[in-house]
C-alpha cells in the first residue's frame, strides 16, 4: 500500500511501494490542481524524483530536450539540492497522458520561451531538497540519533559522531514512510556543487554512439510509412486526386486523404511512398490565398507605417511626436524583416497505432500535453484511451510546438487500425508548410536637441502578430504584448534606454502566411530595428556609438553591464587591427540581459567576414556554464544565417523556397571566434536558448556601416547582394 502526505501549497507528496521499495519525491506546481489518485486509490501526486535501491536517482523532465540542455540542468539542480551521486543520475520522461489520468501532476508539459529551467527552477530545487531531509531522517532514525547531527553527500548519509554511514538507496524506502519537511533548506547558489558547473551533459553519449532514437529512427513492428502532400497555397483545399496512376508500384497500399487539405500515399517503406506521391495526379481548390505575394505584403505593411493609420500603443512616456517637432535635427529610417521558417535538421514527423479501443502515439515535441490534445480530438477517443511517448527532437526551434503534424499522423492511422503508421514530412514539406517567423516592417524617428541629446524617439512596428493566429485570446484591446518585445515599458523584454519622450506602437496586419514561434520571436527584428537606429542617431549626433549608448542607460545598471563586459573584451577603447571593423549591440529578452561586440572585415564594398564576436548575457543564475556559453555560440549560427540567408517569399499564394539549396544556412567556414562572458547578477532566473541570437545580427549591421558607411535596413543581406568573403 503506498503511503503519502500532502503539506500544503508547495508541498510534497512521496509515494513508497508503488514505485519498487524506493522513494519518489513529488512537487506541488503552482497552479497545478491537488489530489490525483494512484491506481489503487492512494493519494499519489507528482512524483518527479526516485530514488532506487541500487542508489540510482531517477529525475522525471516534462519539459522537452531538444539540444538546449534543459534535461541536464534540471537534474543538476534536483541532484545539487539532493547531495547525490552525479554518476547515478539518469533521466527519464513522464508522458502526457499519465499526467492528465493524474490530474495534470507534472504541471506543464510545454517547452519555449527560454522557459525550460527558469520556469521550473523553484520546484524542482524543492524537490531534491525534501529528499535529502527524509532520507537523513530515515537514517537517523534507525541509528536512533539526532537528525541535526547527520549530513548527506555524494548519495551517501554519515553520522560522524558514531562513525556510521549508509547509502541513499538502502533507506530510500524507510524514508518515503516519513512525513516530509513543510520548508527544507536551499543551498545559496554560491555554495553550488553540482549545478553552476559546466558538467557534460547527460544526453551526449547516446547522440554520439548512435543509441539515440530520434522520431525519424523509431521503427514499430508491421508499421507502414506515410509521404504527405498539403495544398500548397495557404487556406487551400484538398479537390481530388487520381490513385489509379499509382496503383501497382512497388510497395504502395494506398493513397488517402488527410483531412480536407491533404492526401497521403502509403507504403511499406518511405522512399516508395514518396516516389509513389510525387507521382499522384493531385487536383487543389487553392481558395482565396491563391494570388498572394510578398510583394503585395510587403506593400501592405509600408501603408501601416503611415503615422496617420490608427496603431495601437505598446510603450508611451511624455511626448515623443511634439518632441520630434521641436527638435534640431529629426533623423527617420524604415526597416524591413521578411518570414523565415525553422528548418530544423529533422523534419516534422509522428508515428500513431489506432485501434477503436486506444490511440498511441510516438514523437518529438515541444509541449506533450498540446500533443495529447491532438492526439484526443483526432482520434475520438477519450483522454484515458490516448498516449503520447515523447522522442528526442532533432531540432525544433519552437516548430515543434504546433502539433499539425500530430493530428495528420492519427487521422492517417485511423484509416489502418492495428498498424502502425510512420508520417514523414519531407523537406519541401517541412518548407511549404512551416509557422514562418513573422514579417514585420519598422519605421523609427528620433529628434535631437541642439546638444545632440536624443530627446524624442517614435516607433511603429507593422506586422505580423503569431498571438493572433494562435492565441487570440490573448489580444486585449487589440494589443499584442509579444510584438513589443524587447521595445516594452518593463517585464521580461523590455527597452533598455531612457528616451524622454517615446512612442511604440504596432499597426497589426496579418497575411495568409501563418506564423509561429521562431527562436528568440520578435526580439529578433525588434533588437535589429532598435539597435541599428540608435547607432544612426549616434552617428547623426557625431557621438561615438558606446557613449551615446552609455548615455541612455544610467537607469538600467545590468543592461549596462553587459554592454560594457563585451565593450571591454573586444577592446573597444583602442584601435581594431588594419582593415577590422567593429559594431556592438544590446537587448533583454526572456527575461536576461545580453549584448554584442564584434570585429568585421569587407571586401570588395560586399564580402564580409566576421571575424570575432563577444557575447556578455547576465541571465540571473548559470546553472551549466558550459552549456551556456555553446548556446550562446549556436544562437550566432542561427542568427547570422538569418541574417545573410533567411528570407520566405510567396508568390501566387506558394512559398517559393522549397530546400537548403535556396533556403540556405552559414557554413562552417563562415562562422567566426565566439567569446561568452557569462555573467550572472543573481536575483532572478533568466532564459538561454534566444535571447542572444537576437544581438548578433544588429552587431554586423553596425560594424559593416563602420567598413563601408552603408546602412542596411533589409534583411536578409543576400537579398542586397551582401556575402559571407
Amino acid at each position: 500500500m503506498t503511503r503519502s502526505l500532502s503539506i500544503g501549497r508547495r508541498g510534497f507528496i512521496i509515494g513508497g511501494a508503488s514505485l519498487g521499495a524506493g522513494l519518489a519525491l513529488g512537487l506541488d506546481i503552482p497552479g497545478a490542481p491537488k489530489g490525483a489518485l494512484a491506481a489503487e486509490g492512494a493519494p499519489e501526486v507528482n512524483a518527479w524524483v526516485v530514488v532506487k535501491p541500487d542508489d540510482t536517482v531517477v529525475i522525471r523532465i516534462a519539459r522537452s530536450e531538444m539540444g538546449q540542455g534543459s534535461l541536464t540542468g534540471l537534474a543538476q539542480l534536483v541532484a545539487e539540492e539532493l547531495e547525490c551521486d552525479w554518476s547515478k543520475v539518469t533521466t527519464e520522461y513522464p508522458t502526457p497522458g499519465q499526467s492528465v489520468a493524474r490530474n495534470r501532476v507534472w504541471g506543464d508539459f510545454s517547452t519555449g520561451g527560454s522557459r525550460g529551467i527558469r520556469g521550473s527552477h523553484d520546484y524542482v530545487r524543492k524537490g531534491g531538497a525534501t529528499a535529502r531531509e527524509m532520507l537523513i531522517q530515515a537514517a537517523a532514525d534507525e541509528w536512533k540519533v539526532p537528525a541535526a547531527e547527520c549530513r548527506a553527500q555524494n548519495s551517501i548519509v554519515t553520522h560522524a559522531a558514531s562513525g556510521r554511514s549508509t547509502s541513499f538507496g538502502k533507506v530510500a524506502a524507510a524514508a518515503a514512510l516519513l512525513k516530509p519537511p513543510a520548508d527544507p533548506p536551499l543551498k545559496d547558489p554560491k555554495d553550488w556543487k553540482i549545478a553552476g558547473k559546466g558538467l557534460p551533459r547527460l544526453d551526449t553519449a547516446d547522440k554520439t554512439n548512435g543509441k539515440m532514437v530520434y522520431g525519424i529512427d523509431l521503427k514499430l513492428p508491421n508499421m507502414l510509412n506515410a509521404a504527405i502532400a498539403d495544398c500548397p497555397v495557404f487556406g487551400g483545399r484538398l479537390k481530388s486526386f487520381d490513385e489509379a496512376k499509382i496503383a501497382g508500384l512497388p510497395g504502395v497500399v494506398k493513397a488517402v486523404p488527410v483531412g480536407a487539405t491533404a492526401v497521403a500515399v502509403v507504403a511499406d517503406t518511405w522512399w516508395r511512398a514518396k516516389t509513389a506521391l510525387d507521382a499522384l495526379p493531385i487536383v487543389w481548390d487553392e481558395g482565396p490565398n491563391a494570388s498572394a505575394s510578398s510583394a503585395a505584403t510587403a506593400a501592405w505593411l509600408a501603408e501601416g507605417l503611415d503615422f496617420a493609420e490608427a496603431a495601437v500603443v505598446g510603450n508611451r512616456n511624455g511626448d515623443a511626436n511634439a518632441a520630434i517637432a521641436g527638435a534640431a535635427k529629426v533623423i527617420e529610417a524604415v526597416y524591413s524583416y521578411p518570414h523565415q521558417n525553422h528548418a530544423q535538421m529533422e523534419p516534422l514527423n509522428a508515428t500513431a497505432l489506432y485501434t477503436p479501443q486506444r490511440c498511441e502515439v510516438w514523437t518529438g515535441t515541444q509541449n506533450g500535453e498540446a500533443a495529447f490534445a491532438a492526439v484526443v480530438a483526432a482520434s475520438g477517443l477519450p483522454p484515458e484511451k490516448c498516449e503520447v511517448h515523447k522522442i528526442m527532437l532533432g531540432g525544433g526551434f519552437g516548430r515543434r510546438g504546433f502539433t499539425d503534424y500530430v493530428t495528420q499522423a492519427v487521422l492517417l492511422a485511423k484509416q489502418f487500425p492495428g498498424r502502425p503508421v510512420k508520417l514523414l514530412w519531407s523537406r519541401e514539406e517541412d518548407m511549404a508548410h512551416g509557422k514562418y517567423h513573422p514579417v514585420t516592417q519598422c519605421r523609427l524617428v528620433g529628434g535631437l536637441d541642439a546638444q545632440n541629446n536624443l530627446i524624442g524617439l517614435h516607433i511603429r512596428l507593422s506586422g505580423q502578430s503569431i498571438l493572433a493566429s494562435v492565441r487570440p485570446e490573448a489580444i486585449k484591446d487589440g494589443v499584442d504584448p509579444a510584438a513589443f518585445q524587447g521595445l516594452a515599458p518593463s517585464g521580461d523584454a523590455q527597452i533598455g534606454y531612457d528616451v524622454p519622450h517615446l512612442l511604440v506602437e504596432h499597426s497589426m496586419r496579418n497575411p495568409s502566411v501563418p506564423p509561429g514561434f521562431w527562436r528568440g520571436v520578435n526580439i529578433n527584428h525588434n533588437a535589429i530595428y532598435l539597435e541599428s537606429f540608435i547607432d544612426e542617431l549616434a552617428h547623426a549626433a557625431g557621438a561615438e556609438p558606446l557613449a551615446f549608448r552609455r548615455a541612455l542607460m544610467k537607469n538600467h545598471p545590468k543592461q549596462l553591464a553587459v554592454l560594457d563586459a563585451v565593450a571591454e573584451r573586444i577592446g573597444w577603447s583602442a584601435p581594431p587591427p588594419a582593415g577590422v571593423h567593429r559594431g556592438i549591440a544590446s537587448f533583454m529578452g526572456y527575461g536576461s540581459y545580453v549584448a554584442a561586440a564584434t570585429e568585421i572585415s569587407v571586401q570588395d564594398g560586399d564580402k564580409i567576414k566576421i571575424h570575432r564576436i563577444v557575447a556578455a548575457t547576465d541571465t540571473g543564475y548559470a546553472v551549466n556554464p558550459a552549456q551556456i556559453e555553446r548556446q550562446v555560440a549556436g544562437s550566432f549560427v542561427y542568427g547570422l544565417s538569418a541574417l545573410f540567408y533567411g528570407a520566405i517569399t510567396v508568390k501566387n499564394g506558394r512559398v517559393e523556397q522549397s530546400n537548403f539549396d535556396n533556403y540556405d544556412s552559414m557554413r562552417i567556414k563562415d562562422m567566426p571566434k565566439v567569446e561568452t562572458i557569462v555573467m550572472p547578477s543573481g536575483g532572478f532566473w533568466g532564459g538561454v536558448g534566444e535571447p542572444t541570437i537576437c544581438v548578433a545580427a544588429p552587431a554586423v549591421l553596425n560594424a559593416f556601416f563602420a567598413a563601408t558607411g552603408k546602412r542596411i535596413r533589409s534583411v536578409p543581406l543576400k537579398t542586397t547582394n551582401v556575402a559571407f568573403a
